[in-house]
């Protein structure tokens, strides 16, 4: 049984799940009312939702693969893919910029860093690294970055601190290059989670993607990509398992062992998404999800805008999911719930767009 490379029911539901998810973390009805799974984790350690963002960069590497992968064995098509590959990530970065400022656009205080433009940044470096290097290569590449991140942020001096110390966030490698060469707006002030040296294993993130892609291009019956999908997945668990005794899992530097573990779990849920979408063809009772994962960005983007009008008070004068609140919470409902049903009601609200483009077969890639 072979499955179509250019575009697997698999890789938009589980891009569409991330998306779902990412909603639902970011905008609760009251972040003092959030459900612990639903936070992330204050530094070392995880929880469910440091999952999911990672797992979104591992399918861009994959998409890369089954994007790409009939193109650039011709030399001469290579000019045209790089260009598209560098104005894409432009507009995705200039994309990320614009959230931060809407509605204010206050210019004075702009966060350069963030999730778009990190995902710009990912899809950019393995965009090129898929193009110039071999699969071994990739392997080999991804292996000196892990080893790298890991040694830099485990066993170099600091400037003015000394080795690090990982048990806090002021004493590492990471946080010491973002307060002195990240400009603007940082989100912990000093650093940012999504700041410049992160930056370098979340590519790593997107490398392992490329990898498992390049699974799923292999002229194998689909029974064999599902298996290479479980075993890599596994090996990665495994790793990250053991490389948090030395770099503890931690989603705010984007640890090496964070970078495997979610690699893995990541795998392991496309493997899952593969064999339950296009190995025994449910894929569409997933059109829900679907809908989001073929247009990703756009839905992400129309959530992030969407907010002024149901989460801030400059519109109506007070914020409507504080109405509702504030009005159900009085009838008993568990605060709790009530900001988690509120999150799901605006992702339902995002779906009615994204589902009429989805419907419409028009898909927004920037």
């Amino acid at each position: 049984m072979e499955i179509n490379n250019k575009r697997l029911l698999s890789v938009d539901i589980l891009r569409g799940l991330t998306i779902i998810f990412m909603i639902i973390v970011n905008d609760p009805g009251s972040w003092s009312h959030v459900y612990a799974p639903l936070l992330h984790a204050e530094w070392n350690g995880v929880t469910p939702t440091d999952y999911i963002f990672p797992t979104f960069l591992f399918i861009v590497g994959v998409s890369i693969v089954l994007s790409l992968s009939s193109k650039v064995g011709n030399q001469n098509s290579k000019k045209p893919i790089l260009k598209k590959i560098f104005w894409r990530s432009l507009k995705i970065y200039l994309v990320g910029l614009f959230l931060w400022l809407w509605p204010n656009f206050d210019f004075d205080n702009i966060r350069w860093a963030g999730v778009l433009q990190r995902i710009s940044f990912v899809y950019l470096f393995c965009s090129l690294i898929f193009i110039y290097f071999n699969f071994r290569s990739q392997i080999i590449l991804l292996i000196s970055i892990l080893v790298g991140y890991t040694i830099i942020m485990c066993f170099v001096p600091i400037p003015g601190i000394g080795y690090p110390d990982l048990s806090v966030p002021e004493k590492n490698w990471a946080h010491y290059i973002d307060s002195i060469l990240l400009p603007g707006v940082m989100w912990e002030d000093t650093w940012d989670p999504e700041g410049i040296l992160s930056t370098l294993p979340s590519i790593g993130t997107g490398i392992l993607g490329l990898i498992a892609g390049n699974f799923l291009i292999k002229k194998n019956n689909i029974e064999n990509k599902i298996m290479y999908l479980g075993v890599f997945g596994f090996i990665l668990l495994f790793l990250g398992d053991i490389t948090q005794y030395i770099f503890p899992l931690n989603k705010h530097v984007w640890s090496t062992s964070f970078t495997l573990l979610v690699g893995g779990i990541s795998s392991l849920s496309l493997c899952f998404c593969t064999y339950l979408c296009d190995y025994i063809n449910l894929g569409n009772k997933f059109k829900f999800a679907q809908s989001f994962g073929v247009n990703s960005i756009f839905s992400y983007v129309l959530a992030g805008t969407l907010t002024f009008i149901f989460y801030s008070d400059k519109l109506w004068g007070v914020g409507l999911n504080k109405l509702f609140m504030d009005n159900l919470g009085d009838l008993g409902i568990p605060l709790k719930l009530l900001s988690l049903a509120y999150a799901i009601i605006y992702v339902l609200i995002i779906w009615i767009p994204t589902s009429f483009l989805f419907k419409k077969k028009i898909y927004i890639k920037l």
